[in-house]
């Protein structure tokens, strides 16, 4: 996780504030929310963005616990730190809410993202799509004779290392489901 650099607007110093107040770090944070599974609970989590300014990388949604009726939202996200404390109090007041976990503070986590990339191309392009795609381990979902419909599991950095490569090669759409995430051992069993 590479920090990214913003220029801070205040042009006030104080001889005791060490930090730069013309920079600060962004992080990117990945956080579990389990919330009721009712109408509403969704559109008010990312009311809560949206209405404040932050931005939403990555957001997964699905129904974790049939009969208690829980659903788990993955939200990746970005911000300085006081930004992203300032998410997870927020997350944690809204009423439908149960648990917020941020699994970037809490130790090691498995993240895992969903996509299917169409690429079209013919002769030595479609060769070198199915050589990458081999080494990437995608796998072949759909074919014609001037197309192919790749699936990949995996990180998400991954992901973006197959596009890119394919971009040359005919990448003309992609889908992505957004990240899963868990934390690993046993902490949260």
């Amino acid at each position: 996780m590479s920090p990214l650099q913003i220029q801070q607007g205040s042009s006030k110093h104080s001889a005791y504030d060490l930090r730069d107040p013309y920079t600060e770090v962004l992080e990117r944070h990945t956080l579990a929310v389990i919330v009721d599974n009712e109408p509403g609970v969704l559109a008010r989590v990312i009311g809560l963005f949206a209405g404040r300014g932050y931005n939403i990388e990555s957001l997964t949604v699905a129904e974790t616990d049939h009969q208690g009726h829980l659903s788990r939202i993955t939200i990746v996200t970005t911000g300085t730190p006081q930004v992203i404390e300032q998410i997870k109090a927020q997350l944690g007041r809204i009423v439908p809410v149960h648990e917020v976990h941020d699994l970037t503070v809490e130790g090691d986590a498995v993240e895992r993202e969903l996509a299917l990339l169409k690429v079209k191309g013919k002769g030595e392009a479609r060769i070198e799509a199915l050589r990458l795609a081999e080494i990437f381990r995608a796998n072949v979902v759909d074919s014609t004779l001037e197309s192919f419909v790749f699936e990949m599991t995996g990180a998400p950095t991954k992901i973006d290392a197959f596009a890119e490569l394919m971009r040359p090669l005919g990448l003309c759409e992609i889908a992505r489901t957004g990240v899963a995430a868990l934390s690993r051992g046993t902490a949260a069993c």
